[in-house]
């Protein structure tokens, strides 16, 4: 590993990576993100698509090195000078607002570009079974939103969109809070932790978040990755990611407390008053 005169931990996010800030002798700045050695393979696979994707030149931070130290696994990515996107774009105009959103659907049309393994499970089944796991685990709890079977309907009605659907890499986690603005202005996309591969689409089920901080970021978004031509069955489509993700929310913020709670349950009434409790596929943001 680079040898750094300076360490500051980074006490942001939701992985379970240790992330620091650090500096070597130069002054030059990095990330560094350090994860249990038993991670190795799904770390190394991790820096391996990253690379894939900074090779796009997509605006993020680019990986640099990967290996082992006395603490596990560690990559070095290059530090971005900025601030977060999602506490400062809602403060600028509405023009930039939505550009800066429609950026952020080129982006990741870009990063969809990199194709799954040949060898990868049918969309549909997987789908389907991920669905079903998580309609189970909202019955089993103990806390239901008010009128939450109207995304369990919605689902069941609308299985047959999946039939065919392409996977490809996704991000993750692609959502206004793990974005920042550079000081040059430029959108950068970071924690790239939970990347995977599935429907292209499905990767829009984060927008919920963008929705909420910022609905002109989010109408960039889809805009920005069709190029202003959204077809129906997107929207048909991804009324189904976000009931399914939705309808987990709650069984995963339990473990988190009261105030992660109630959360989702405040996110789960936003999302039913934008879909008019899943009867317009179209939100109306």
């Amino acid at each position: 590993m680079k040898t750094f005169i300076s360490k500051d931990i980074i006490d942001k996010g939701w992985s379970g990576d240790k992330k620091y800030c650090v500096a070597d002798k130069d002054g030059n700045k990095y990330l560094l993100r350090v994860s249990p050695i038993e991670q190795y393979d799904r770390k190394k696979s991790e820096f391996d698509l990253m690379c894939k994707v900074s090779a796009l030149k997509v605006p993020m931070c680019k990986p640099l090195e990967f290996g082992t130290c006395d603490e596990g696994v560690y990559s070095i990515q290059t530090w971005i000078n900025g601030v977060d996107a999602e506490e400062n774009i809602p403060l600028l105009t509405s023009k930039e607002q939505y550009d800066y959103g429609f950026k952020s659907g080129k982006i990741l049309k870009k990063i969809h570009t990199i194709p799954a393994p040949e060898d990868i499970e049918d969309w549909e089944m997987f789908f389907n079974r991920k669905a079903d796991y998580k309609i189970k685990k909202y019955d089993e709890c103990p806390i239901k939103y008010e009128n939450g079977q109207a995304f369990i309907d919605y689902i069941n009605d609308h299985r047959h969109l999946l039939k065919g659907r392409p996977r490809t890499y996704q991000h993750g986690d692609y959502h206004i809070g793990n974005m920042m603005i550079g000081n040059d202005k430029q959108l950068y996309i970071i924690d790239f932790n939970r990347n995977d591969f599935g429907d292209p689409w499905e990767e829009f089920n984060r927008i919920v978040w963008c929705a909420e901080s910022d609905p002109l970021f989010a109408t960039g978004m889809v805009n920005g990755y069709f190029d202003n031509n959204v077809p129906m069955e997107f929207w048909n489509l991804l009324a189904l990611y976000i009931s399914s993700n939705t309808l987990s929310s709650v069984p995963w913020a339990i473990p988190f407390g009261d105030e992660k709670v109630e959360v989702m349950i405040n996110q789960a009434k936003d999302v039913l008053r934008w879909y008019n409790n899943m009867r317009n596929p179209i939100p109306t943001w």
